[in-house]
């Protein structure tokens, strides 16, 4: 397990240097990519379903990224994009594609419906962890400006 924790810091370490994230944030960015391919994999193992791992594994990279961003005063984006790289599904991409050119359509449509799934799986993550922790700051504002109001 440490292994796998260590490949997927790496290689988000990698895709976070490409995508010229602040040197300051590397290692946190590089952390949350980490964790969410640890959270993947054991999901994976439990559920035996990529999809259900996909989305978990975003999930908490989107929850340390939204946590990350609050903390050290940086947008989230500079964590969640490095940090899902580990769990885009690249090789069902790349199987889907031989599939159609090897024109076994019944293979294309399995793969690539999984895949399919899979990056809606976390696209799907983001977005309602984004969506929530807008939800739950508006409501931390309101009841701030409410009792500045009363006092």
């Amino acid at each position: 397990m440490f292994l796998q924790f260590l490949f997927s810091f790496l290689s988000t370490l990698g895709f976070a240097i490409l995508f010229n994230v602040p040197k300051n944030s590397l290692l946190k960015a590089s952390i949350a990519g980490g964790i969410g391919w640890i959270a993947y994999v054991y999901c994976n193992e439990k559920f035996h379903s990529l999809i259900v791992a996909s989305f978990v594994g975003a999930c908490i990279v989107a929850i340390i990224s939204e946590i990350f961003a609050r903390k050290f005063k940086e947008t989230v984006t500079v964590f969640v994009i490095p940090g899902i790289i580990p769990l885009v599904p690249g090789a069902g991409m790349y199987y889907t594609m031989l599939a159609v050119i090897e024109k076994d359509f019944s293979k294309f449509a399995s793969i690539g419906s999984e895949t399919m799934f899979v990056a809606g799986g976390i696209a799907a993550a983001i977005l309602i962890v984004s969506s929530l922790t807008r939800m739950i700051f508006q409501v931390k504002v309101r009841k701030y400006r409410k009792n500045i109001e009363t006092q």
